[in-house]
């Protein structure tokens, strides 16, 4: 059964405070015997060898467990792109689901001045718009319930590889914060998140807009 990563962060710390606590044992109890009469030497020595091995076992189970640790901490800073391999999926959530979400859940949108092939959202409009790209020589991949098609354009102002929906380009909105956030939707009656259609027939068209930053 699969450890929760958290769980595993929190035993590793339990398991280094104790083997830190075990190896002060023997000095602890040599400091407590100094001045005691010699017959408890042998106590003393018996009682510091079992603290010793205790220890030692202690430490080897905690070096264990950071080695653990590190995995953890490895799965949690994991982007959910290289944890699920999905660039595009579907969010189920929300009064606009379903939609389509990146690759760390963030909403995607669309622009209708945009054309199938072609970013019509350069310079200032980026700013607020940043595209969902993708690097080069890797192609993106599509999570459970997308049924459209992905591709990748190379945009024309050189900022790189953005992704395609059904040829539309897919971008984010800087307003978003979270994921299930979907404050761009209807923005300048031209932005709008993106429904997991088969082909862009269905996507929402609301004339045009020349307003900067659209």
């Amino acid at each position: 059964m699969q450890t929760d990563p958290m769980h595993r962060v929190r035993r590793a710390r339990r398991l280094i405070a104790t083997a830190a606590l075990l190896a002060l044992a023997p000095l602890l109890f040599a400091a407590c015997t100094d001045d005691e009469p010699e017959d408890t030497t042998a106590e003393a020595t018996t009682a510091t060898s079992e603290a010793t091995t205790a220890a030692s076992d202690a430490t080897a189970t905690a070096t264990e467990a950071m080695t653990e640790t590190a995995t953890a901490t490895e799965a949690m800073t994991e982007t959910p792109a290289a944890a699920g391999g999905a660039t595009v999926s579907v969010a189920t959530e929300g009064d606009l689901a379903p939609y389509l979400v990146g690759p760390e859940g963030m909403t995607l949108y669309l622009f209708t001045n945009d054309e199938a092939g072609v970013s019509n959202c350069t310079e200032g409009c980026l700013a607020n718009w940043p595209p969902l790209l993708i690097e080069e020589g890797e192609e993106p991949t599509a999570g459970d319930d997308v049924p459209g098609e992905l591709g990748v354009i190379e945009r024309e102002d050189g900022e790189g590889r953005q992704v395609t929906y059904n040829g539309m380009p897919l971008y984010y909105w800087q307003g978003d914060t979270a994921p299930g956030d979907t404050t761009g939707h209807e923005v300048g009656g031209v932005w709008f998140v993106v429904p997991p259609t088969d082909s862009t027939a269905s996507a929402p068209v609301s004339g045009t807009s020349n307003v900067p930053g659209y």
